[in-house]
């Protein structure tokens, strides 16, 4: 079997849905349940025998400890993590417990149970980490995309946190001996992702007739990836990767803010078009810029794909029809979401920018 921390999130819950469709082989999903920890992202394996949750906080390392013990995994797949830049900013001593000090005591776990096992079980066992492009700081519009030998030099607090967690996984297989393999991906989207994040909110918004909020002039620039390619990326790195490597994960599609809204406004201009007859972009409002925005991002993913042999599925323009679909499709999955917190978040956030 495979463990998973976080995988009730977004991107963990597609990885354990893509998993569980192509292998015969036990989850144990370990999440806290936070805001963006949905357990009804996984409703589909209420009755699915190879799937197991177990609610807890990963900076139980006692209580890892002892379920890696019971449970004796092959792997541990590590999605958990506070992820979104505006959130940091307005808190960062969150992002640190989880990120850093949640890492931390993963490692640890993970190391006591690998020192546990005999030396055949050993040799199968990986800890693979989960991380971002952001850890690599930003680019100037024509310069080279970020590779696995880019210098660190992240410039939020988020990105600071997994910058730090990365280190701490390179630090623990170099010294301890712990196999471990790390990917650092690109901006993700598609189904189950928060609506704090651009395209689940852009949808959202344009949808409620609200405001569609974009930083400065629009202009920032990321390499976004569907999520199910991820997944299937970090199956590969997971089954293939050599230890103690870092593999990029991209999806070749770089794209502005604003031509990202304006994308989604005009395809729900023809799949669901406003009650007012009026564009989706009338709603388009720039706000302050955040602090620290970092300009572009870009991944170069020709490591994973010249010696793992993967390439993304989805284009940009599949991907998103794809997503806009799914979300249109799942709107009740918005609405039980949009709950308390979130809206107290959204309005501290928004009062910031104005």
């Amino acid at each position: 079997m495979i463990f998973v921390s976080g995988g009730c999130g977004f991107i963990g819950a597609n990885f354990i849905l893509n998993w569980l469709k192509s292998h015969d082989e036990k989850v144990v999903n370990i999440d806290k349940l936070t805001y963006a920890g949905n357990i009804h992202n996984l409703d589909s394996l209420k009755n699915n025998s190879n799937y197991e949750f177990v609610k807890l906080d990963i900076l139980s390392e006692k209580e890892i400890f002892n379920l890696l013990e019971k449970h004796k995994p092959r792997a541990f797949v590590h999605f958990a993590a506070e992820s979104h830049v505006d959130r940091s900013i307005l808190g960062p001593a969150e992002f640190v417990q989880t990120n850093v000090v949640g890492t931390f005591s993963l490692l640890q776990a993970n190391l006591a149970y690998f020192k546990s096992i005999d030396e055949t079980a050993q040799k199968n066992f990986r800890f693979l980490h989960v991380s971002t492009d952001e850890v690599y700081g930003s680019l100037d519009w024509k310069e080279p995309a970020f590779t696995e030998k880019t210098a660190y030099a992240p410039n939020s607090p988020y990105s600071a946190s997994k910058a730090a967690s990365d280190h701490f996984v390179r630090a623990y297989h170099h010294t301890f001996g712990l196999p471990t393999v790390t990917t650092n991906c690109s901006n993700n989207y598609g189904p189950f992702q928060f609506p704090e994040k651009l395209i689940p909110l852009v949808i959202r918004n344009a949808l409620a007739g609200l405001p569609l909020p974009i930083y400065g002039t629009g202009e920032n620039v990321r390499d976004w990836l569907y999520v199910t390619d991820h997944a299937e990326a970090i199956e590969v790195a997971l089954t293939k990767g050599r230890l103690g490597e870092t593999y990029n994960i991209g999806g070749n599609e770089e794209h502005q803010n604003i031509e990202i809204v304006k994308l989604i406004c005009d395809h729900l201009d023809k799949m669901k078009p406003a009650t007012s007859k009026k564009k989706y972009s009338e709603q388009i409002q720039f706000v302050k810029d955040r602090p620290g925005h970092d300009k572009r991002y870009a991944i170069d993913s020709s490591k994973i794909k010249n010696e793992l042999g993967w390439v993304p599925k989805e284009n940009f323009t599949s991907g998103l029809q794809k997503t806009i679909h799914w979300y249109l499709e799942n709107q009740n999955w918005i609405s039980q979401i949009a709950d308390g917190s979130y809206k107290n978040w959204v309005e501290q956030n928004d009062g910031e920018r104005k």
